[in-house]
């Protein structure tokens, strides 16, 4: 049986350090092998979905990325593999568990996915094999894995079968819990602004240094509108997972990080607030953008008004959240949020849920540039000093 520092050892020594996930007992030991060494991350998603666009957030800042979880969760998974890592090209190592094994006893939830998790990855277009049980063919598969992320700037999956890592107790991180911090109401009641005016208020009010992720949809079709830039990464797809991608960055650069969310995206992966709260990014201002519609799709109302989305960033553990509705509260909360006179940046994470009008400009476009250039552009950008 193998050890997680058997697995640690050479994919450390090949670049691979940054690990995100959903636990299963069969991955218990790498994962404590992770939370063990200092200098890696290791970051606990509420959903694998999640975990694959915070990975993909940090390889663009550019770490090299594993995203672990039991396959019974490849459900959850499929949206962003497909909608972000492929039209983006987005490489992470995926190493799922083969739970539901055919002819290996296991709980009756998961004979399904134990069927068809290899044809899975072979409808997502994503090589794959199982996991070696040898360390010396363990270095093999990993270095087979990089060479074709490498050349494909796509996944590459390894499925773990029952009883090849050895037993071990998980060890726990710590998540503390934000004492400090607060809500502030800046509500009026009136004047609710269009979206691309609070767009055009954000674009010429943050940092020129800050990198912007804008959500799926007519957001960020209108902030390409109005303000085409190399600090934008326009999502095409993946709904929800801006705020996990935001996360991945923020996680591994100093710039600021600005998400422009929206609220049926919000509350698709609002699991991802509480992963942001416990991580504590100093760096990262979350914007939700709320018409309390899913305007892309034709103005079907969500449930965001019965939603107060800066109590749950508060209950979240964002330093600061904000609620307004006018573009004179928006703009005091990215200039407490943002410090526009340089780089500096103030105590973070925050949070600004503003309400706005429905609808969108007319005629509204399509980003003209696609998506792997706009990505290229973006993490030159990010990398940049």
């Amino acid at each position: 049986m193998l050890s997680g520092k058997d697995f640690l050892k050479p994919a450390t020594a090949m670049g691979f350090d940054f690990f995100t996930g959903v636990p299963c007992s069969f991955l218990t030991p790498i994962i404590n092998a992770v939370i063990s060494k200092k200098s890696l991350n290791y970051v606990s998603a509420s959903s694998e979905g999640e975990a694959v666009a915070i990975a993909a957030g940090a390889w663009i800042a550019g770490r090299k990325t594993v995203v672990m979880c039991q396959n019974s969760g490849l459900g959850n998974a499929v949206n962003p593999l497909s909608s972000l890592n492929y039209p983006f090209r987005i490489p992470t190592l995926f190493i799922t568990t083969w739970r539901g094994q055919p002819k290996v006893h296991d709980e009756p939830q998961h004979v399904l996915m134990g069927k068809i998790t290899h044809s899975l990855f072979d409808k997502l277009l994503i090589p794959h094999q199982r996991f070696p049980k040898t360390p010396t063919k363990l270095t093999k598969a990993l270095k087979i894995a990089s060479v074709k992320m490498k050349n494909s700037s796509l996944p590459y999956a390894f499925i773990m079968e029952k009883g090849i890592m050895r037993h071990e107790d998980i060890k726990q991180p710590s998540y503390k819990k934000n004492q400090k911090n607060k809500y502030i109401d800046l509500r009026n009641g009136k004047n609710r602004p269009r979206r691309v005016e609070a767009l055009e208020s954000i674009s010429n009010s943050v940092p020129k240094n800050t990198a912007i992720i804008s959500t799926t949809g007519k957001c960020s079709r209108e902030l390409f509108t109005i303000h085409d830039s190399k600090q934008n990464l326009y999502q095409v797809g993946s709904m929800g997972c801006a705020s996990s991608v935001g996360l991945g960055i923020s996680m591994n650069v100093r710039k600021p990080v600005l998400i422009l969310d929206g609220d049926g995206a919000a509350l698709m992966k609002m699991g991802t607030m509480a992963t942001i709260g416990a991580h504590k990014p100093k760096n990262l201002t979350h914007v939700i953008l709320d018409n309390e519609t899913h305007d892309s799709t034709g103005g079907q109302k969500t449930v965001s008004p019965s939603t107060d989305f800066a109590a749950i960033g508060k209950a979240c553990g964002y330093a600061k959240s904000y609620s307004c509705d006018t573009l004179s509260g928006l703009e005091r909360a990215i200039t407490e949020c943002l410090d526009p006179k340089g780089p500096k940046i103030k105590m973070g994470p925050s949070l600004i849920h503003i309400k706005i009008k429905p609808g969108s400009i007319s005629p509204l476009g399509r980003p003209t540039i696609s998506p792997r250039e706009v990505l290229r552009r973006f993490r030159n950008f990010i990398n940049e000093k």
